[in-house]
């Protein structure tokens, strides 16, 4: 099991916590531009950097390159972002899951960007768990089929939307509102706010792509 953490150069007060990857020895960490600075400002040497570091003076560039011994610096003008080479970069390493953070807050291009990308990976790579995480919410993108949802209290309520295109014969067990071969339609809200109860609850549906998020209250 391998867990890859990609760091990107979002405003510090989004990131995640990074203190329980830390305690792991099966967690590889990727900063993504600005992002490598915050790994080193925690006490996370990288074990990659990756982008064009456009958002680094000379001085913090220097600091970053002598934390790492795999930097990748691409031009400015360029087809991917930062955090699309950062993904890549984190696939190389054959991991079970891919943690994002990093990204929300600041600009909602960046935003966008990377909730696609992570979209466009998912299906590429079903058996990789991608997640986009900040300070309060968890965001990941469920294909068809059954998904068991362990309870966190740290992200206690529980949303599905549809994403693309209707999600069909959605069962929801072991929440507070389950239902029983329902439709999500695309922009309806109804499936907000929903919560585990017990230690575990499930989602199954057969068709659609189901955009999940957990939150903190």
């Amino acid at each position: 099991m391998t867990t890859v953490v990609v760091c990107a150069g979002g405003p510090r007060e989004e990131l995640c916590s990074l203190t329980p990857f830390k305690e792991r020895k099966d967690v590889i960490f990727i900063g993504a531009d600005r992002g490598a600075l915050y790994l080193i400002e925690q006490g996370i040497t990288p074990h990659a950097i990756v982008g064009d570091f456009d958002s680094l003076s000379q001085v913090e560039f220097k600091q970053v390159i002598e934390h790492t011994n795999d930097a990748q610096r691409f031009h400015e003008e360029k087809n991917e972002t930062d955090t699309d080479l950062a993904l890549l970069k984190a696939l190389t390493y054959g991991p079970t899951d891919i943690v994002l953070t990093g990204v929300t807050g600041g600009r909602l291009d960046h935003y966008e960007a990377a909730v696609r990308s992570i979209y466009r990976l998912q299906i590429e790579h079903p058996h990789v768990m991608l997640r986009i995480i900040n300070h309060a919410n968890l965001l990941q993108f469920l294909v068809p089929g059954t998904h068991t949802i362990q309870a966190d209290q740290q992200y206690r309520y529980l949303s599905f939307f549809a994403h693309e295109q209707p999600i069909e014969e959605v069962t929801l067990r072991h929440v507070k509102y389950e239902t029983t071969n329902e439709r999500i339609s695309l922009g309806s809200s109804r499936f907000t706010s929903n919560e585990i109860i017990g230690t575990s609850g499930s989602i199954s549906f057969s068709q659609g792509i189901c955009l999940m998020i957990r939150s903190i209250d």
